[in-house]
């Protein structure tokens, strides 16, 4: 595939071919030789000219305004993800979501359910813990007894009310405690930038530079990142110190992370692993 097939002209006949009038809302009429919409039609949806229209899918324009591409996805039915590849592909910034979602798709939670033999967890875009697995509760302890509005993983890092963690019921050492507060506080930046509007993100951001001499001077350097990885020595009171891997996967536009926690295989810090996970809550999956 070429580049001229994934540009904005291409990708824009692309989704006019596969939309019906009627699924637009414009009656049928007779026999057509169009396979979707003419490019009329798309330009009367649009409220632009059909020069217009042909001159971008000819790529002799590629930077419509950010009002015509609004009106083009709305013409097209674009589902989020695929408006925000159009305006992308057109130079513009996509525009920015509300407040952030804790809602976990379907589709992400049968991929959850099969990490069994993991410790797993998903936090929203501001690391507020929204569900975790048995293996997680094992590990590090029910997180179901920490009040809900507690449940923090960037306010445990930077956590100064001497309560210490609430993610965790037992001691856990970052081997890279520096790297891994740095990469939390670039993580919310980069968070602010997808979600401009959300007042819980706000008042999250604000709260830990009020309290925390560490994250304002984090939050000053105005990096921008993500968190994606770590390694950690979990005090499990049962089976003694666990070494972990600790991987972080982003999952779409809503900034979810995906947090898998693993030992080495063939170790005795896997033999010890197994154990912790095997002492999970029964049926402490929540979200």
């Amino acid at each position: 595939m070429t580049a001229d097939e994934t540009a904005l002209g291409a990708t824009l006949r692309a989704w006019r071919d596969r939309i019906s009038p009627a699924a637009a809302g414009l009656p049928t009429g007779r026999a057509r030789r169009a396979k979707g919409l003419r490019r009329e039609e798309l330009a009367e949806l649009a409220g632009i000219s059909v020069d217009y229209v042909v001159r971008l899918e000819q790529g002799r324009a590629t930077t419509p305004s950010a009002q015509v591409a609004a009106a083009l996805a709305r013409a097209l039915r674009l589902t989020d993800a695929e408006r925000d590849h159009l305006y992308r592909l057109a130079g513009l910034v996509p525009p920015a979501g509300g407040e952030i979602s804790d809602h976990i798709p379907p589709g992400l939670r049968r991929l959850l359910n099969r990490l069994d033999d993991t410790a797993a967890a998903v936090f929203a875009a501001d690391w507020h813990l929204i569900w975790w697995n048995r293996g997680w509760a094992g590990l590090l302890g029910d997180p179901s007894s920490t009040p809900p509005q507690l449940r923090n993983f960037a306010r445990d890092t930077f956590s100064t009310d001497g309560e210490g963690p609430r993610l965790s019921h037992w001691p856990v050492t970052s081997l890279a405690q520096d790297t891994v507060e740095s990469a939390v506080v670039s993580d919310l930046r980069r968070a602010t930038g997808r979600f401009p509007g959300s007042t819980r993100l706000t008042d999250l951001i604000h709260g830990l530079a009020t309290s925390s001499e560490r994250f304002a001077e984090l939050w000053a350097s105005g990096a921008v990142g993500a968190h994606r990885e770590d390694h950690k020595i979990v005090e499990h009171p049962a089976v003694g110190p666990i070494a972990v891997d600790c991987d972080v996967m982003t999952d779409g536009d809503a900034e979810r992370k995906i947090v898998i926690l693993t030992a080495a295989p063939d170790t005795e810090d896997e033999t010890k692993f197994r154990l912790a996970v095997l002492s999970g809550v029964p049926d402490v999956a929540r979200g």
